[in-house]
């Protein structure tokens, strides 16, 4: 009802009279060629008045309708869209793959006085303030800037320079191996790397046409080799690591 009550006050401020949205969604739904965008009269009643919850196509034509943002929408009925990233990564995978980039990041605004980056400390403690930093800074327009991959659960190939379960920030720019200057296991760069049936994330060298994957030494896992671009297209360069250091 709450929610309901919420979009009646959205239409009544913009004016809006039943037969305007009803009116409205029909447009949308000839534009989008599709009837579920149609909300009549009688459910849309329904919905601001007896707690019906509108499915996502009308959520879309109300949020269109009523200048909102759909994400905000989907919130008044308990559905917390900008958790889905945090939501996810707490269910794990066997199998390395992509998942979909966060709406938005908690990071610290301002620090306590006395704290020196120079220094090891307690990050907690030296943080005044958080802030969220909204996903649409660095995703705009649909076109992430940076992707982000899962180590599965049965994904050992990195173990333990890279535990099974991590997520990694993948730069999609960074797209040729290189197969030299790096002087140890730390400088030597991680790819994610899209294979036939599935993803691998490591280290790559190219020998001709061919792409290797050449697993860590203590995973005792064996190398693997695909042709390209035919079996294997690199996704980008691995430029940054969220790892448990304990089993979960």
């Amino acid at each position: 009802m709450v929610a309901g009550l919420r979009l009646r006050q959205v239409r009544e401020r913009l004016g809006l009279t039943y037969r305007d949205v009803e009116r409205a969604s029909f447009e949308i739904a000839g534009r989008r060629g599709r009837p579920e965008f149609i909300i009549h009269i009688s459910r849309l009643a329904d919905i601001e008045n007896h707690g019906v919850v509108p499915g996502l196509h009308k959520i879309y034509t109300l949020s269109v309708v009523y200048r909102l943002n759909p994400v905000e929408v989907c919130e008044w009925y308990d559905v917390p869209l900008k958790e889905h990233f945090a939501d996810s990564i707490s269910f794990p995978a066997p199998v390395t793959h992509l998942i979909a980039s966060p709406s938005g990041l908690t990071i610290p605004v301002r620090f306590d006085p006395a704290f020196d980056p120079r220094r090891t400390e307690f990050l907690s403690r030296m943080i005044e303030r958080w802030g969220q930093l909204e996903g649409s800074l660095f995703n705009g327009n649909g076109n992430a800037k940076y992707r982000y991959g899962y180590v599965g659960l049965d994904d050992r190939r990195m173990h333990p320079l890279l535990r099974p379960g991590s997520v990694v920030l993948v730069d999609p720019t960074q797209r040729r191996i290189e197969n030299s200057d790096w002087h140890n296991e730390f400088e030597r760069p991680l790819y994610f790397v899209e294979v036939r049936g599935g993803y691998r994330c490591g280290w790559f060298f190219t020998d001709a046409n061919r792409l290797v994957m050449q697993p860590h030494a203590l995973s005792h896992c064996q190398s693997e080799t695909w042709r390209t671009p035919e079996e294997a297209e690199v996704v980008g360069r691995v430029i940054g690591v969220v790892m448990r250091l304990t089993d979960s």
